[in-house]
């Protein structure tokens, strides 16, 4: 039986949630041809990205975005898709220019929209209403917050529509996972993995760090970006005790060195890399932001993101109780166990595409 074809359209490849997802996800769907098309040549996965067929669309400038279209129905034509599937607002926008109607359209919504950068351009809020009209657009959200917050925000009238949170692999972090909390030092190390940009927030961690000069406290952070020049600035400005790794690719080799997993995002649509500190038992300290305690419930500690004292105060008293790190650590990991598994995720996806080809 010959299989099914998917086309997989996302911005670029990227070490974002989104693509993390999708390169673990087409490990797994051997049982299809896949596809995949990038907007732009941008591919920090390397070999790790699986797939039968990838192509870039070169668009580079939003003013080809129309040179892009083109360049994607053309090879829509020639590859003849059952299904595409696409994620991320620019590459959704040019797949449902250049898609034929009678070709099913799955898309995945990643963020909170409302507080996005690119709804806050009118000119891609615009496309992206107009756009919707084109197909019977099938909408996957990673969270409940995501999916109501998409419908409402662009007040769009429902299809069809699916909740499917983000996943980790836990059969990766098994051998990696501290069953204790690593031994004791005179510092508390704290470790925040995520894009230097601005919905991550990492300027918070260093204005609190300013208050926490010559204690025992030094945080690690992990990722690159946008921002990732003007933080490094700040922070050597600030003279505080946090140092900038850069960008790392197996996050599980590290996350184990670590006292305490720290995130002060303003918004998420669903945090794949507190997924993966879960994974590994870490104790969380996280903002108080919807998205996270859908994630997390009780089993993480929540700071107010206008009071930074409440982080320092939460700190401190998270790091004296070594009892409650562990506690929390393992709460954490059997509460991805249960609900946020590549299992999971896969039984879900194959479902939606079932049903879609029906």
């Amino acid at each position: 039986m010959q299989k099914k074809t998917i086309i997989h359209v996302i911005d670029y490849m990227g070490r974002g949630g989104a693509e993390t997802m999708l390169v673990q996800i087409l490990k797994q769907l051997t049982d299809y041809h896949n596809v995949v098309i990038t907007v732009n040549e941008q591919n920090h996965f390397g070999n790790e990205l699986f797939c039968d067929e990838y192509h870039c669309l070169k668009m580079g400038s939003f003013k080809n975005f129309l040179f892009a279209a083109y360049r994607f129905k053309k090879l829509v034509k020639k590859i003849k898709p059952d299904i595409v599937h696409s994620h991320l607002l620019l590459a959704t926008l040019i797949t449902r220019v250049g898609l034929p109607k009678s070709i099913p359209l799955v898309t995945t919504i990643h963020t909170s929209i409302a507080n996005s950068n690119d709804y806050k351009k009118w000119y891609l809020r615009w496309m992206e209403k107009i756009t919707y009209q084109f197909h019977k657009n099938i909408i996957i959200g990673v969270s409940k917050d995501v999916l109501t917050q998409y419908f409402t925000f662009q007040n769009h009238k429902p299809y069809k529509k699916y909740l499917l949170y983000t996943f980790v692999d836990i059969e990766k972090f098994n051998h990696n996972s501290q069953n204790t909390i690593p031994q004791q030092t005179n510092v508390c190390k704290l470790i925040a993995v995520g894009a230097l940009r601005f919905p991550k927030n990492q300027l918070y961690l260093i204005n609190a760090f300013k208050k926490l000069r010559n204690q025992p406290f030094e945080l690690h952070i992990y990722g690159t970006g946008v921002d990732d020049v003007v933080l490094r600035e700040l922070n050597k400005q600030a003279n505080v005790n946090i140092v900038f790794k850069g960008e790392v690719n197996d996050v599980k080799s590290i996350l184990k060195h670590y006292d305490i997993y720290v995130m002060p995002s303003l918004f998420e649509g669903f945090s794949l890399s507190i997924l993966e500190a879960m994974a590994m038992e870490m104790p969380l300290l996280i903002s108080d932001i919807t998205s996270f305690r859908e994630q997390c419930e009780d089993v993480a500690v929540y700071f107010d993101l206008n009071n930074e004292d409440d982080f320092i105060e939460k700190l401190k008293e998270l790091a004296a109780d070594k009892n409650k790190q562990i506690r929390l650590g393992k709460l954490a990991k059997e509460r991805a166990l249960h609900f946020f598994t590549l299992e999971h995720h896969m039984k879900g996806i194959r479902k939606i595409y079932s049903e879609t080809l029906e």
